[in-house]
């Protein structure tokens, strides 16, 4: 690299250079657009101006306050509480009316579902889906399956107080831990689990002795789920003898059940939401087409 003192003529282009040149590569003085000079002014006084406007600088415990005194956070609770006050009216109409009585009135209930649906997407949908379809583990809420009930009144009593939750008065009781706990041996789980699967027509293996698995069920199980592995949902035991299982139906995933057991948490949300807004999120849910009248 070398320095020239002045900057000569380009013959090339009959631009001056700068004096400039790389590997005898010469450097031709075109200076930038003055439009682009002064957009870079603008942005440079347009970001002091920001500066001392609006909160900007982070400081050892605190921040720049800005000489406008507006904050993102006062602007948002504004917004909420004008959003609010529009809502008061029928927030006010739908907390005092009973919960079964809401479907009569089609705007509310369309308020109702509509504010539901908004509590769902925050609090429920990281669990159940978007569209309460669920996933392995978390119950689908479209169909009509439902291990405690999917009244209104069954669903408002889950949404509020949740299922093996901290609430004393939520849903209680787990499947046992058979194999872990002793009380089958791998053996017998996997007979019951052939029979479990034959409850709802699923195949299984050839050499399985399902009279064996029979009595394995009858005397562990039936108490929970029925004779017939219909289920129990004030116990939260689900339907074996259908095709919807909540976390697979393969024989290696309901041995696995057997013998580890299951017990899913659901949390209250009673003291998290309010009670409107549980309402409304139970008329949602019962909406979505796996609700039923009683």
């Amino acid at each position: 690299m070398s320095h020239d003192t002045q900057g000569p003529v380009d013959s090339v282009t009959g631009v001056t250079t700068t004096g400039h040149s790389w590997d005898d590569i010469q450097e031709l003085n075109n200076p930038l657009p003055r439009w682009w000079l002064w957009t870079f002014y603008a942005t440079i006084a347009w970001a002091v101006a920001y500066c001392v406007a609006y909160p900007a600088w982070p400081l050892i415990s605190s921040y720049s306050k800005g000489v406008l005194g507006w904050h993102s956070r006062e602007a948002i609770e504004t917004d909420l509480a004008s959003l609010k006050s529009q809502r008061a009216g029928m927030t006010e109409k739908l907390s005092r009316t009973p919960l079964e009585k809401v479907a009569e009135d089609p705007e509310l209930f369309a308020f109702a579902r509509a504010q539901g649906k908004a509590a769902f997407g925050d609090n429920c949908a990281p669990c159940h889906g978007a569209g309460g379809a669920g996933a392995k583990g978390y119950p689908n809420l479209n169909d009509d399956d439902w291990l405690w009930g999917g009244s209104l009144a069954q669903i408002e009593q889950t949404v509020q107080f949740g299922a093996r939750s901290t609430n004393d008065k939520g849903h209680q009781g787990s499947m046992p831990a058979f194999g872990r706990d002793g009380m089958l041996k791998r053996q017998e789980i996997s007979q019951v689990a052939d029979f479990v699967r034959s409850l709802s027509s699923l195949p299984v293996d050839q050499d399985a002795d399902l009279a064996v698995g029979a009595k394995v069920f009858a005397d562990n199980c039936a108490a929970c789920h029925g004779d017939r592995g219909q289920g129990n949902q004030e116990l939260g035991a689900p339907n074996l003898s259908d095709k919807i299982w909540l976390f697979g139906s393969a024989k290696a995933t309901i041995m696995e059940g057997i013998t580890n057991g299951r017990g899913g948490v659901m949390p209250a949300w009673h003291g998290r939401l309010d009670d409107t807004t549980i309402k409304a999120l139970t008329l949602y849910v019962h909406s979505l087409g796996g609700g039923r009248s009683q």
